[in-house]
C-alpha cells in the first residue's frame, strides 16, 4: 500500500501543479495584474515555500482517502474530490473574499479550480489506492 500511497501522491501534486498553472497563470493572468497591489511581487514569493506546500497537501489529500476511504473505488475517490474541494474551495476563495478586495470572478475562479483540482486528485487517489487483501 505505501508504493501506491507514494504514486498517487507523486501523481495527485504533478496534476495540481499543471492545473495550478492553468488557473493561476493562464486563466486568472489579468486579474492579479489588475491586483498587483494586494500580492507580493515576483520576487518576494517564495516558490519554494508553495511548492512544498502542495506537496504536503498532496500527501494528506492522499493519505486521508487510504486511511478513511472505503471502499475504495473511483466512485468514492470522485466524491472524496468533490467533498474535499467544496471544503477547501470555499474556506480559501471565499473566506479570502470576504476580507480582501480582490474581484467576485477571481474568487469564483479560486473555489471553481481548487473544485476541479481535488475531483481530479480524487480519481487519482480512487484509481491508485485499492482495498489491502487480507489474509485468509
Amino acid at each position: 500500500m505505501a508504493k501506491r500511497i507514494v504514486l498517487a501522491v507523486v501523481l495527485v501534486f504533478v496534476a495540481w501543479e499543471i492545473l495550478d498553472y492553468v488557473i493561476h497563470q493562464v486563466i486568472l493572468s489579468s486579474a492579479y495584474e489588475q491586483t498587483a497591489n494586494l500580492w507580493r511581487s515576483p520576487e518576494e514569493m517564495n516558490m519554494v515555500l508553495l511548492i512544498i506546500v502542495a506537496l504536503v497537501v498532496s500527501f494528506f489529500f492522499v493519505y486521508i482517502y487510504a486511511r478513511l476511504v472505503s471502499p475504495k473505488t473511483v466512485t468514492n475517490g470522485l466524491l472524496y474530490g468533490l467533498l474535499f474541494g467544496c471544503a477547501f474551495g470555499i474556506s480559501m476563495a471565499y473566506g479570502t473574499y470576504a476580507v480582501m478586495p480582490i474581484p467576485y470572478s477571481m474568487a469564483l475562479v479560486w473555489f471553481l479550480g481548487t473544485l476541479v483540482e481535488m475531483v481530479i486528485g480524487g480519481a487519482i487517489a480512487g484509481l491508485i489506492i485499492k482495498e489491502e487483501k487480507s489474509e485468509a
